[in-house]
Order: structure tokens, then C-alpha cells, then sequence
């Protein structure tokens, strides 16, 4: 593909993987828990998730999501209540650094959980079917540009999951006593509640 459109769209890429969304809030909050090796199951959902959407966005699911406001807003809908839903499982923490019902203690789990939020989320499916076609040259083969596009992304997309999951492993050394560890959850819980809310008031 044309250079000039791959490095705009790594630039881009960059910043937006790097903004503290769902996806990468949860790597925070496992990596905390978990270590970050631990995390790489959480990762593996939250790729996944995301490799699902845009296939369907291939499909043309992004086009529809964007030609009905009631579909947009069901699915806006339950995926903010389940952010909403992870906030106060965070909030309910307290002074633990584990989730309620130990959700993050086997590998499927953590991997179900990271596949849930990334599915959780409709703006995704409008970025792969909005976004990502901005950067195809449409005189040059398609499928080639889609290949680099999309490896290219999921690289970008992984190295800050891991980054994130990371920055929360360093964090547990610092989470040496309940108050500090209650306060990490309490904060957790906010963002995730910050997230579900601007998902909930989120246009097309």
C-alpha cells in the first residue's frame, strides 16, 4: 500500500489505541491483579473481541449500526450497562485486589471477560467500517491493504494492552496496604463508570 497512507495510519492508530478505553482499563485493572503474563489471557479476549467486530464490520454490519438508530442504541445500551456492571464489581472491591467470585482466577475466565468488553463496545464496529477504509487506496489491490491495515493495527492494539497490563503489574508493588489497594479499586470503578457513561451518550 501507499507509504504515505501507512504511516497516517500508524500516527493515528497510536494515539487512539493509546486513550484509556475499555479494553485498556481492564488490562490496567488485571495487571494489577494478575501480573502481566497472567494478563495476556485477558489480552487474547480482548483481541479476539476485536477481530470478530470488524469481520462483521466486513460484512457490512458497520453500515447497518449506522443507517438504524434503534439497533445503535440497544447495542449502545447493553454495552454501557455492562461497563457499568464491571465499575461496581470494581467498587465492590474494596480493600481486595481480587475481582468478586474470583473471576480473574482461571485463564478461560480472564479470556471470556476480555472478549465480553471488547464485544461490549458498537463504536468499534463504526471504527473498522468508518475509519479503517479511509486509508485504502482504492486504485490499489484491496486485499493486500487490508492485510497491512489490519496487522498493523492489532500490532499497535496489542503493544499498549501489554503496555497497560504492564504499568498495572508495576502498580501492585505500591499497593502495599487496604487503603491504597481500596482506592485503586475505588478508581477502577469510577473509570469504568466514566466509560460506560460517555458509551451510553455516544452519537454516531
Amino acid at each position: 500500500m501507499r507509504l504515505d497512507l501507512w504511516l497516517a495510519f500508524v500516527a493515528t492508530t497510536l494515539l487512539i489505541s493509546a486513550t484509556p478505553g475499555p479494553n485498556m482499563l481492564l488490562m490496567l485493572s488485571h495487571g494489577t491483579r494478575y501480573g502481566w503474563q497472567r494478563t495476556l489471557a485477558t489480552m487474547a479476549g480482548a483481541l479476539s473481541g476485536l477481530a470478530i467486530l470488524f469481520t462483521l464490520s466486513a460484512f457490512g454490519l458497520a453500515a447497518i449500526l449506522a443507517a438504524s438508530a434503534t439497533l445503535f442504541m440497544l447495542l449502545k445500551i447493553v454495552g454501557a450497562a455492562y461497563l457499568v456492571y464491571l465499575g461496581i464489581q470494581c467498587w465492590r472491591a474494596g480493600a481486595s485486589l481480587h475481582l468478586p467470585r474470583a473471576d480473574g482466577e482461571s485463564a478461560a475466565k480472564r479470556y471470556r471477560l476480555g472478549l465480553a468488553v471488547a464485544l461490549s463496545n458498537p463504536k468499534a464496529i463504526l471504527f473498522a467500517g468508518a475509519f479503517l477504509p479511509q486509508f485504502v487506496d482504492p486504485n490499489l489491490p484491496q486485499q493486500h491493504q487490508w492485510v497491512v491495515l489490519l496487522t498493523t493495527f492489532f500490532i499497535i492494539e496489542g503493544t499498549w494492552q501489554v503496555a497497560y497490563a504492564a504499568g498495572g503489574a508495576r502498580l501492585a508493588a505500591w499497593l502495599a496496604s487496604p487503603r491504597r489497594i481500596k482506592l485503586f479499586n475505588r478508581g477502577c470503578g469510577g473509570a469504568f463508570f466514566a466509560v460506560g457513561g460517555l458509551l451510553a451518550l455516544a452519537r454516531r
